[in-house]
C-alpha cells in the first residue's frame, strides 16, 4: 500500500509530534535492509541485532547523561509512565503529582492507588514545599514533569529531586516535552526514573525510553520474557532504537534551543498584536519551543480551522486530543480560561517562513471570526 504524503504546510505543532529527522529516516532504512534477527539469540543474525541494539542504547544513554544499563527502550513516554506507576505501586498506596501533569501521568497514577494532586500558581509552576507536604509514609512516588506540555513552564525539578531524595521517596520526572529542548543529564539530576518520548524530538513514532536509576528495582509492566534485562518483555524494536539514536545524535540542544526561542518570541509578538489575547505560562522559566495563549470570545476549534485554511498547522491547548471538548485540566489548575487557548510550537524543521505565515494569518482569521459575531 502506498501512503500519500501529507502536506505539512507551515507546521507549528512540534509539541504534539515532530517530523522524523532525515538522519533518523536514513538510519532506519539502512537497518531495514540488514538481516537482523532476534537480539536474544546466539546465531549470527541475532548477535548482529544485539550489537546494533546496544550501540543505539549507548548513543541514547550518552545523550541523556545515563549509563547504558539504565536505559530501557519502550514504545513511548505513555508506556514509560505506565510502567513507573505500575512498577512502584507495591511500595505504597499513594502517588503524589502536580495538577499540571500530562494525562498519561494523571490517569496511570489514579489506577494504582490514591493520586494526591498538588496545585500550581497562575504560571503553571509548582511549589516544592507544597509538593513535599503531600508526601506521607505511604507515598510510593512523586511525579513532576520537567516542562509542561501545554504552556511550556519549566518546573523546579532539581530542587524537588533533592528534597525527595532527603525524604527517601522515589521521584519520577516526565521529560517527554523537554528532552532535546533543554539540557538533560540523568546523573546530575539524580532522579530515580525519567520518561522520554522519541517522536517529540524528531525520532520515530513508537519509540521511547524509561531511565531507571542504577540499583533501583521495580516490577515490569510487560512480562513474558527477559528482554531489556527483564525490565520490559517483548522482542526489541531494533530499527526503532536505531532511528532514535540517529535522531539524538543529530541534536545540538543549545543551538536548537536558541533558534527555537527566537522563533517562539516572534510567535509571541504576533499573538500580542491581536486584541483580546493573553499569553500563558511562566515568563522566563519555560521551554524554548512552545507558546500558549488564550483568545477571548473565540472557540479554539474555529481558530485552528481558520489557520489550517492558510496551511498553518497548530493546536488548541484545551485538550490532549483535537476531538476533546473538555476544558484543559492544566489551564484550570492555573486559574486561567481553560476553554479558549491556542498552542503553537516550533522545532528542528521550522523556518522563518513558517512563522511569517502564522503572523500573516492569525489577525485575518481572528478578525473574520469576530465579524461573524456581529
Amino acid at each position: 500500500m502506498i501512503v500519500e504524503q501529507p502536506d505539512l504546510g507551515h507546521y507549528l505543532d512540534h509539541a504534539s509530534t515532530s517530523p522524523l529527522r532525515p538522519e533518523a529516516r536514513a538510519a532506519m532504512i539502512e537497518a531495514l535492509g540488514s538481516p537482523l534477527g532476534d537480539p536474544s539469540r546466539i546465531h549470527e543474525p541475532g548477535m548482529t541485532a544485539r550489537v546494533v541494539l546496544e550501540q543505539a542504547r549507548e548513543v541514547v544513554a550518552g545523550f541523556l547523561g545515563a549509563r547504558p544499563r539504565e536505559v530501557v527502550f519502550t514504545s513511548g513516554a505513555s508506556e514509560s509512565i505506565a510502567a513507573v506507576c505500575w512498577g512502584v505501586a507495591e511500595r505504597g498506596r499513594a502517588q503524589v503529582l502536580s495538577a499540571v501533569e500530562h494525562s498519561a501521568v494523571r490517569f496511570a497514577a489514579a489506577q494504582h492507588g490514591d493520586a494526591v494532586v498538588v496545585g500550581c500558581d497562575r504560571t503553571g509552576r509548582v511549589d516544592v514545599d507544597e509538593l513535599l507536604a503531600a508526601v506521607s509514609d505511604d507515598t510510593a512516588v512523586v511525579h513532576l514533569q520537567l516542562g509542561n506540555h501545554e504552556v511550556g513552564t519549566i518546573q523546579p525539578v532539581t530542587e524537588a529531586v533533592r528534597a525527595c531524595r532527603e525524604r527517601g521517596v522515589l521521584v519520577h520526572v516526565d521529560a517527554a516535552q523537554a528532552a532535546g529542548r533543554v539540557p538533560l543529564d540523568f546523573a546530575v539530576l539524580d532522579a530515580d526514573l525519567i520518561s522520554i518520548s522519541g517522536h517529540k524530538l524528531g525520532g520515530p513514532a513508537g519509540t521511547g525510553v524509561l531511565l531507571v536509576r542504577r540499583g533501583l528495582r521495580i516490577r515490569p509492566l510487560i512480562v513474558g520474557g527477559e528482554q531489556e534485562r527483564a525490565r520490559r518483555a517483548g522482542l526489541e524494536d531494533v530499527v526503532g532504537a536505531v532511528g532514535l539514536a540517529a535522531a539524538v545524535e543529530a541534536i545540538d540542544v543549545d543551538a536548537e534551543a536558541r533558534r527555537q526561542a527566537e522563533l517562539a518570541d516572534d510567535l509571541r509578538s504576533a499573538l500580542r498584536s491581536v486584541d483580546g489575547v493573553e499569553l500563558f505560562g511562566h515568563p522566563t522559566e519555560r521551554l524554548p519551543h512552545l507558546v500558549c495563549a488564550g483568545i477571548t470570545d473565540i472557540e479554539p476549534q474555529a481558530v485552528l480551522l481558520g489557520l489550517d485554511r492558510h496551511r498553518v498547522r497548530a493546536h488548541s491547548g484545551s485538550a490532549c486530543a483535537s476531538e476533546g471538548l473538555e476544558p484543559s485540566p492544566v489551564l484550570e489548575a492555573m486559574g486561567v480560561d481553560a476553554h479558549r487557548s491556542l498552542r503553537v510550537s516550533v522545532g528542528w524543521s521550522t523556518t522563518e517562513a513558517d512563522v511569517a505565515a502564522f503572523e500573516a494569518a492569525l489577525p485575518e482569521v481572528v478578525a473574520d471570526l469576530r465579524s461573524l459575531r456581529r
